[in-house]
C-alpha cells in the first residue's frame, strides 16, 4: 500500500490551482528561506557581530525550522487525518504573523543584549504555538480514525515540549544565577522535543514517499511504540538537567536514542527496498546518522562535566552535529521534496522543479558531510574556516534555486 502522504501530495499537485494551495505555499515557503538567507549574511559578517553564534542558532531554529514545522505539520495533519481542506487560510496566516513577530522580538533582544524585547517576543512565540496546538487538537478530535494519526500525536507532543522550552529560554534572559541549567534545559527540550519529535513523526510517511516505495511492514506500530518512549526520555532529561543529575540525564538521552532506533529500523528496511537516489533522500539519511552521533556526544558532555556551567560551555560540541548535521540537513532535504510538489503545475513542472533542487546533489551531500566530519574533529583554525565555507556553499546551492522557484511566476 502506498503511504497516505504520497497520495495526498499527488492530489495537492493536481488540485493546487483550484484550492489556492500552490499560492499559499509559494508565500509561506519563503519564510524559512528568508531566515536561511539571513543566516548566510550573519556567517559572512560574523566578525563584526559579538552575538553572532547565538543569532545563527536562533535564525536556524526559531526562524527557519519553527516556521517550516508550523507550516508543514499543518499540511501533514490535514493529509494523514484525511480532513477536508480549510475554506480559508486566515487562521494559519494569523498564527504565522504572530509567530514571526515574536521571532523578530527574540532575535532583537538577543542581538542587542536587551532582555525585555526577547521576553515579549518569546511570549508571542508561545501564543502562536498555543494556537497551533489548539488547532492540532481540534483536528484530532474532529477526525475519523486514521491509520497515520500517530503523526499528529508526535506534533502535539512536540508543541507541548516547545511550550515548556520557550518560557525557560525567556527566564534565562533575566536570571543569571540559574543560567547554565536553564540553558541546558532550554536547548535539550527545544532541540530534542520540538524539532526531533516533529521529524520522527513526519518521517513515518514522508520517508517512503521520498523513496517512492511502499512503507515497511510494522512502521506504524514502531512509530506508536516510539512516541511514549521518546516523551519519557525527554521528560527524564529535562528534569534531571535542571536538578543536575548528569547520570540520569545521560540515561534520558539513552531512552531517546532507543526511540530513534525504533523509528530507524523500518526506515532502513524501506531504504533497502529502494535505495535513495536524490538530494532529499540522502540528505535526510545523513541527518539520521548525525542525530545518533549528537545524542552520544550529548551524553558524554553531561557525564564528563563536573558542574552545570562546564556542561553548558561544552554544549557547543553537541550543536554542530545536532544543528548542522541533523536539523539543517533534514530541513533542506524535506523542503527540496515538498516545495516542488506543493507548488503544483502538473507532473512535468513538478519534475522540472525537483531536478533544479536536485542538481549536483551527490556533490552537495558528500561535501557537506565530509566538511562536518573534519569540523567536529580537532583541527587548526584555518581548516575549520575552510570547512565552514564549504558548508555555507552547500547551503547556497539549495537556497538560490529554491528562492528562484518560489519567485518564478506559475506557468499557465
Amino acid at each position: 500500500m502506498k503511504p497516505t502522504a504520497d497520495n495526498d501530495a499527488q492530489q495537492a499537485d493536481s488540485g493546487a490551482g483550484s484550492t489556492g494551495r500552490a499560492r499559499w505555499h509559494r508565500r509561506v515557503g519563503m519564510l524559512p528561506l528568508v531566515y536561511l538567507a539571513a543566516l548566510v549574511a550573519v556567517a559572512l559578517i560574523h566578525p563584526f557581530l559579538p552575538s553572532w553564534r547565538w543569532l545563527s542558532i536562533h535564525l536556524l531554529l526559531l526562524g527557519a525550522v519553527t516556521n517550516a514545522i508550523v507550516v508543514w505539520s499543518a499540511h501533514f495533519t490535514t493529509a494523514v487525518l484525511r480532513a477536508p481542506a480549510s475554506a480559508g487560510r486566515r487562521g494559519e496566516a494569523l498564527r504565522l504573523v504572530l509567530l514571526n513577530t515574536g521571532v523578530v522580538g527574540v532575535l532583537a533582544g538577543g542581538a542587542t543584549d536587551l532582555p525585555w524585547p526577547g521576553v515579549v517576543g518569546a511570549g508571542l512565540v508561545l501564543a502562536a504555538v498555543v494556537a497551533h496546538l489548539r488547532w492540532l487538537g481540534a483536528r484530532l478530535r474532529a477526525a475519523l480514525p486514521a491509520r497515520f494519526a500517530v503523526t499528529v500525536h508526535y506534533y502535539v507532543a512536540a508543541a507541548a515540549a516547545l511550550l515548556v522550552g520557550v518560557p525557560v529560554g525567556a527566564w534565562m534572559l533575566v536570571d543569571d544565577d540559574s543560567r547554565p541549567r536553564l540553558l541546558l534545559f532550554h536547548a535539550q527540550v527545544n532541540l530534542l522535543g520540538w524539532v526531533t519529535l516533529t521529524v520522527l513523526g513526519t518521517l513515518l510517511t514522508l520517508w517512503p514517499t521520498i523513496l517512492r516505495t511502499r512503507m515497511a511492514d510494522g512502521a506504524t506500530i514502531a512509530a506508536r511504540r516510539a512516541l511514549p518512549v521518546a516523551v519519557a526520555g525527554l521528560a527524564v532529561l529535562g528534569i534531571t538537567v535542571l536538578a543536575w543529575w548528569p547520570m540520569l540525564a545521560a540515561g534520558g538521552l539513552g531512552v531517546i536514542a532507543v526511540a530513534v532506533g525504533l523509528i530507524a529500523r523500518p526506515a532502513v528496511q524501506t531504504a533497502r527496498r529502494k535505495t535513495p537516489a536524490s538530494f532529499p533522500g540522502w540528505s535526510i539519511a545523513a541527518a539520521g546518522g548525525w542525530l545518533l552521533i549528537a545524542l552520544g556526544v550529548d551524553a558524554w558532555t553531561l557525564l564528563s562535566a563536573p558542574y552545570p556551567a562546564a556542561a553548558a560551555d561544552r554544549f557547543s560540541a553537541v550543536l554542530v552535529p545536532l544543528l548542522v548535521g541533523f536539523v539543517a540537513q533534514t530541513l533542506l532535504g524535506a523542503m527540496a521534496y515538498l516545495l516542488p510538489v506543493a507548488l503544483g503545475g502538473g507532473p512535468a513542472v513538478v519534475r522540472e522543479r525537483t531536478n533544479r533542487l536536485d542538481r549536483h546533489w551527490a556533490q552537495r551531500v558528500a561535501m557537506t558531510n565530509a566538511a562536518l566530519v573534519v569540523f567536529v574533529l580537532p583541527a587548526p583554525p584555518y581548516v575549520r574556516i575552510t570547512t565552514s565555507l564549504l558548508i555555507l556553499a552547500a547551503l547556497l546551492q539549495f537556497l538560490i534555486p529554491a528562492v528562484r522557484i518560489l519567485l518564478a511566476r506559475r506557468r499557465p
